[in-house]
């Protein structure tokens, strides 16, 4: 499949990302700038509304990501990075190598961009249940993989918010999913992790939520 990637296989995904972290909020990594304390940790989640890999159908399906670094990507003066990956369970062998291909940056697109930016030491792979949630209205986000990895938010408000409003930012610097989309910011209400070597647990701090829309190789 990678090879297959690499000679011009078509692809586009459409869906749902979000993460959550240690910075405060708002997390200055979707500003461009140094994490607020010099280092960061946290957990992403892609949900694939509609995807296709050339012949390959992708709806419905997750991906999960844990990593750490130090310092500002964006600029290119981090240091550390690690990462680990989980596919969702119910992909079949021909889904599990086109979420490898795309988001292992091998055929191109934001991915590949992003993962050459980043360019993480990866601590390892798995294959795992992931259950993602996200709110229509986008008043919460939560993704778990049991007894590895819990994620949710709900989202930021604030006295001088009006009701059912979202905290949002437009034409984000540091955009993790590329430019052109909206984030949503929110609050942690749990931020617990425990698998290939990273180990946290915490609430209260940095999540945001962005919509994407990729496509691939160019």
């Amino acid at each position: 499949m990678t090879e297959q990637a690499t000679t011009g296989t078509r692809w586009h995904l459409t869906g749902d990302w979000f993460d959550v972290c240690k910075c405060a909020i708002p997390c200055p990594c979707t500003f461009a700038q140094p994490p607020t304390y010099g280092d960061c940790e946290g957990v992403l989640v892609w949900h694939i509304r509609e995807g296709n890999f050339g012949d390959v159908r992708l709806d419905d399906l997750n991906v999960l990501m844990l990593g750490s670094f130090e310092g500002n990507p964006w600029a290119g003066t981090h240091t550390d990075p690690y990462a680990a990956v989980f596919l969702d369970e119910r992909a079949d062998d021909q889904q599990r190598a086109a979420l490898g291909a795309v988001f292992g940056g091998e055929a191109g697109g934001w991915p590949a961009q992003f993962g050459a930016m980043f360019h993480p030491e990866m601590r390892g792979m798995d294959i795992a249940p992931i259950d993602v949630e996200i709110d229509e209205d986008l008043a919460a986000w939560r993704a778990e993989i049991p007894g590895r990895v819990t994620a949710s938010a709900e989202a930021l408000t604030g006295p001088t918010t009006p009701d059912g409003a979202r905290v949002q930012v437009h034409n984000a610097p540091g955009a993790e999913v590329g430019p052109g989309q909206v984030a949503t910011w929110g609050r942690a209400t749990v931020d617990r992790a425990d698998a290939f070597g990273f180990s946290w647990e915490r609430s209260g701090k940095s999540s945001k939520y962005f919509p994407f829309d990729w496509s691939g190789p160019d």
